[in-house]
């Protein structure tokens, strides 16, 4: 049975895919039916460039489990680079 639960938001950054680096503008998540993983249901994230076409695109299939865990790993290393004073500084200089 499909979900239908998605969640879409504007995001910066770049990705990689077929033809090289783009730039990444969106990002939709869902948890629904994975297309790869062998899953009845899947964390499903979709990186993308909508203007650049269909290989601007950037997909992932976890496991619930995995999903949580990646949240995880990324709120710590955002938090110990964030807290870093030098990492700070550096930032700083380079954009003054």
């Amino acid at each position: 049975m499909c979900t239908m639960i998605v969640e879409n938001a504007e995001i910066s950054g770049s990705g990689k895919g077929t033809q090289g680096w783009f730039p990444l503008r969106q990002v939709s998540v869902s948890y629904d039916h994975p297309f790869n993983a062998p899953l009845d249901h899947a964390l499903n994230i979709d990186f993308v460039n909508e203007a650049e076409g269909l290989s601007a695109r950037v997909a992932v299939e976890l496991t619930p489990d995995s999903a949580r865990q990646l949240v995880k790993t990324i709120l710590a290393a955002l938090d110990h680079g964030e807290g870093n004073p030098e990492l700070a500084g550096m930032a700083q200089a380079a954009a003054g």
